[in-house]
């Protein structure tokens, strides 16, 4: 018997079941995600203390995370 049993909610268990699952993948996804982009952070908050202009941060940003994922090809 499950705890779920006893709420009343033992139909339930694959539905609970499928939304963990999505929910570890979604997290998964995006600390990997995460990984791949901290050069580009980097390299864009030093370009942003560098200028103090956010205009060239984001270019830096989308310039170095683009030759990153093109290198993970």
């Amino acid at each position: 018997m499950s705890i779920l049993d006893s709420l009343g909610l033992g139909g339930v268990d694959w539905v609970f079941l499928l939304v963990l699952v999505i929910i570890g993948l979604v997290v998964i996804v995006l600390i990997k995600l995460f990984l791949v982009l901290i050069p580009a952070i980097l390299v864009a908050l030093l370009v942003w203390f560098l200028t103090g202009d956010l205009f060239w941060a984001g270019v830096a940003f989308l310039v170095v995370a683009l030759l990153s994922l093109i290198a993970k090809i």
